[in-house]
């Protein structure tokens, strides 16, 4: 069964998840016609390889270490942290640590 997504101004739990975060799983939290946004779990030693998506993206880290790889460059993303790329900028995600995050899509149409 799907998870639904959130209705509009519907409050959304993004806290840590701690301890249960082993037993977590990515999930698509809504999408609407200009954003997309996912709460994605990351063991540690995973990573999304190489890949651009059309509109501009924000990936905040909720918890663990995040590596996001632009061109040659490698870039930490601790806790609390966030950082935005404009779209079509091609870029890999590696999980230091177990990790959440959050990931704000621009939607391109």
């Amino acid at each position: 069964m799907a998870i639904p997504h959130a209705l509009p101004a519907q409050a959304i739990d993004v806290h840590p998840f701690g301890p249960r975060l082993a037993d977590e799983k990515s999930v698509a939290l809504f999408k609407s016609d200009d954003l997309e946004v996912i709460r994605m779990v990351l063991p540690a030693g995973k990573r999304m390889p190489s890949h651009k998506v059309a509109g501009g993206l924000v990936l905040h880290c909720i918890e663990g270490r995040l590596q996001v790889d632009i061109d040659s460059r490698q870039h930490a993303l601790h806790a609390g942290q966030l950082l935005h790329l404009p779209g079509n900028v091609a870029h890999a995600v590696s999980a230091l640590e177990d990790s959440s995050a959050l990931l704000t899509l621009v939607v391109r149409k």
